[in-house]
């Protein structure tokens, strides 16, 4: 494959473009591959996103999000197993195989990550076996610790592999992500780790911007724009095997004020610029 064709263009990255309008430009940029989110999915309506997908040639690589499993109520628990379910049947509708994870942070009151994390196994036991029916695997991010209280207490690829690895790799893996973990220096080791076990669902890449902006969870910047190795990284990921598709995933209140169609074709500049000769 080259590298236009690994290209996947996930959908938070030009979020101001409609369904129809993302395929519209993915079409004229000779982009074939998307990742999608839940939100905008579901209010277009899943059946008519999946068909829209179709028509336009694109592939669906990931569906974005499930998880959040830490909760301790058992009622809230039990909704967020069914709102999982139904994240996976979305997944399946629209043709991908990977539904990413993020996990969760720690519970109101909570101060126990050992206990969070428990949760989380509990909650992939239960719906590993029904993804995997269905043709899905799950995918679970590490998210970066200054996510862990409220958002995601799986900060590395060491946790998320150790959860993983409790279930067969094409039911469970990890998705690795460039800003979540450039700043790990066990992570080139955790990478070779996941891909000896096929444990790689989907590679993602945004940079790490400074100073971070005001609200840090939209402050992912272009590639190119910040202080990680998009070269060096991808080298990890495909020494361990991985051939599949790179998605670019960026929150950045920057880009989403911007024109999509230009941010679109920007970043497929961008994200050729960064493997001028291929992968290292």
């Amino acid at each position: 494959m080259t590298d236009r064709t690994r290209f996947s263009i996930n959908q938070m990255t030009v979020k101001q473009l409609t369904l129809p309008e993302l395929a519209d430009v993915c079409v004229q940029l000779d982009v074939t591959q998307v990742g999608l989110w839940r939100e905008p999915v579901q209010a277009y309506g899943v059946e008519a996103a999946a068909e829209l997908m179709r028509d336009a040639g694109l592939t669906v690589t990931t569906l974005c999000r499930g998880g959040f499993f830490t909760a301790i109520d058992p009622k809230e628990r039990a909704a967020a197993l069914a709102d999982n379910r139904r994240a996976i049947e979305e997944a399946a509708t629209l043709g991908t195989d990977t539904l990413v994870l993020v996990s969760g942070g720690l519970p109101p009151g909570s101060k126990d990550l050992r206990a969070a994390r428990q949760r989380i196994a509990d909650a992939l036991a239960a719906l590993a076996p029904y993804a995997a029916e269905r043709g899905v695997r799950l995918a679970i991010e590490p998210l970066h610790p200054m996510y862990a209280a409220d958002r995601c207490v799986v900060s590395t690829l060491a946790q998320a592999l150790d959860l993983a690895e409790r279930f067969p790799a094409h039911q469970v893996g990890v998705a690795v992500d460039t800003y979540h973990i450039w700043w790990d220096d066990q992570a080139p080791a955790q990478i070779a780790r996941a891909g000896a076990s096929g444990r790689i669902h989907t590679f993602q890449l945004a940079d790490w911007i400074t100073p971070l902006p005001e609200g840090v969870l939209n402050g992912r910047g272009q590639l190119g724009d910040g202080a990680i190795d998009m070269r060096e990284w991808r080298g990890y990921v495909e020494a361990a095997g991985y051939t599949g598709p790179i998605e670019v995933e960026l929150f950045n209140e920057e880009l989403w004020a911007r024109d999509g169609r230009e941010v679109l074709a920007e970043t497929v500049e961008r994200f050729l610029g960064a493997f001028p000769a291929g992968p290292r």
